[in-house]
């Protein structure tokens, strides 16, 4: 498990108060100087790599089309980014962002003008939430989001947001990685979320990127930037490079069921149904997670847990912390099942449990 999974090393990203080139093919002997030349065959040389110019005018071509659909938020405890989810005047950001207001300023990119909004409903298990213009303007302008099937290791992407208060900042980089599964501390307002299937990337993401845009080279919002690394051993600051954003499906997913039902009614995140606490051994380490309540009819229930027992590992991953039994259900599926390691009155034991749903 990376260390980074642990949530003392993973931080929120809310802020406190020139013409491209074409590749040819080139074919020898069609130059006047070449006429002369004796006869040969035609041979075709592999088409020229793009030049610098080119990927400039591809960067510039993205921002133009995509800064227009990213906002700066500002609430009661900072300032944060959204993206303009549709024309309806909808923005998807992070629940970390909106913290516990429900009403907010809004400042587009292309214009100064403070636009008022109002919390649509947020889903802090997956730390995304929706708000809505109170008034839509003319010309607003949604972003196209992508396919996560199509994110690939390598891929050039731009973060686009509003860190360190600085409106309409871009910077660039590569996802780094895919299927990265991540807690966030709950320590300064943060959700305390685990969110699996997360896209790494290498952009700089600062405080105040918080909501904004991962976006490809097609002009796709293909993930919405929430958490940075931190470094313990540089005094907790931020490892550069090492970001992470929520991919574009499960935000869809979200923000479609809070459009439509003002919240989330299908999360497809499995859960034990229960509530917990971690506990420690003797030599005060974390050794399990310890069953306070389980819900009744629920998935624990149901297949002979109750309260008192320890669950010390899901299937083959061991459990030693609440943090770390999240992060052993965060691939699973409601109705999949899995076995459970548990200590009763000192006994180790095991259930298989269908899993139900948070």
């Amino acid at each position: 498990m990376d260390a980074f999974h642990s949530p003392r090393h993973i931080r929120r990203l809310l802020l406190p108060l020139t013409a491209g080139l074409c590749a040819i093919a080139l074919v020898s002997g069609c130059s006047d100087a070449d006429s002369n030349s004796p006869e040969t065959s035609p041979t075709t040389s592999a088409p020229a790599a793009p030049s610098a110019g080119y990927l400039q005018s591809e960067y510039e071509a993205v921002i133009k089309n995509v800064l227009p659909s990213v906002v700066q938020i500002e609430t009661s405890n900072g300032l944060g980014s959204g993206v303009v989810y549709d024309t309806k005047g909808h923005i998807v950001t992070n629940a970390h962002v909106v913290g516990n207001d429900t009403t907010f300023k809004v400042t587009v990119a292309t214009g100064e003008k403070v636009l008022k909004a109002s919390l649509v409903a947020a889903y802090p298990e997956q730390d995304l939430a929706v708000l809505k213009l109170d008034t839509a303007p003319d010309g607003l302008r949604p972003a196209k989001f992508g396919d996560s099937r199509k994110v690939q290791v390598g891929q050039i992407v731009l973060a686009m947001g509003s860190p360190l208060g600085l409106s309409s900042s871009v910077t660039q980089g590569i996802v780094s990685a895919l299927g990265r599964t991540v807690s966030e501390s709950r320590a300064g307002g943060g959700t305390g979320a685990t969110i699996a299937n997360m896209v790494q990337t290498s952009a700089a993401i600062n405080p105040g990127n918080s909501g904004g845009a991962l976006v490809n080279l097609d002009s796709e919002v293909i993930g919405i930037p929430t958490l940075a690394a931190i470094d313990p051993q540089l005094g907790n600051t931020a490892a550069p490079g090492i970001g992470f954003a929520i991919p574009v499906s499960m935000v869809k997913t979200v923000a479609d069921q809070i459009i439509k039902s003002g919240k989330v009614t299908n999360s497809g995140r499995a859960a034990l149904n229960i509530t917990g606490r971690t506990v420690v051994d003797q030599n005060y380490q974390p050794a399990g997670v310890a069953l306070v309540s389980v819900t009744k009819g629920g998935a624990a229930e149901k297949a002979g847990l109750r309260a008192g027992d320890i669950i010390t590992r899901i299937g083959d991953l061991p459990v030693t912390t609440i943090t770390s039994l999240s992060e052993a259900l965060a691939s699973d599926k409601p109705g999949q099942k899995v076995t459970v390691t548990y200590l009763r009155n000192g006994a180790e034991k095991t259930a298989q449990v269908t899993l139900g749903e948070i």
